[in-house]
């Protein structure tokens, strides 16, 4: 039942738990303690909007780096990615298998700031080998949504 609401809420945020309990078949108030719940013990971390930003000012360039880095004993990778996912201009560290082994997402002002935190901030950092920077040009679709083209968006129904 958990995994069924925290799905719906997934898919859209600023449903009641009202609502909730409508699409799901659960009763509200058991709905609303499990929300609580999941809010007080950090499984529902954050409610989240997406923004076109194409459609406004767009002010922030974005960027992709792969960052290449020696794991430290007894504590692997974390110390390293918590040291990056500190900056401010990081949005996003994930660890991946492959080539390399963070992955960041960062913003800044200017393709140079990006740039400027790369060489003077991220690269400095001690474990890190190498990083590979992949500006943004466009983005066409963000956490399920898609941002681009002129057709009307149908929702695609919620799979439980």
């Amino acid at each position: 039942m958990e995994k069924e609401i925290l799905k719906v809420l997934e898919s859209d945020a600023r449903l009641s738990a009202k609502q909730v309990a409508k699409i799901t078949g659960h009763p509200e108030a058991k709905v609303a303690r499990i929300i609580k719940k999941s809010e007080n013990e950090g499984t529902i971390l954050k409610y989240k909007t997406i923004i076109n930003w194409e459609k406004f000012e767009n002010d922030q360039v974005w960027a992709l780096i792969e960052v290449k880095i020696a794991p430290q004993r007894d504590v692997g990778f974390d110390s390293i990615a918590e040291k990056i996912y500190l900056f401010p201009q990081t949005r996003t560290v994930y660890l991946v298998s492959g080539t390399y082994d963070l992955l960041c997402i960062v913003t800044g002002k200017t393709m140079q700031e990006v740039a400027n935190f790369v060489s003077q901030k991220l690269a400095p950092v001690e474990g890190v080998l190498g990083t590979v920077t992949h500006f943004m040009l466009k983005r066409y679709k963000e956490d399920g949504e898609i941002l681009t083209g002129g057709k009307e968006k149908k929702r695609q129904p919620l799979v439980l």
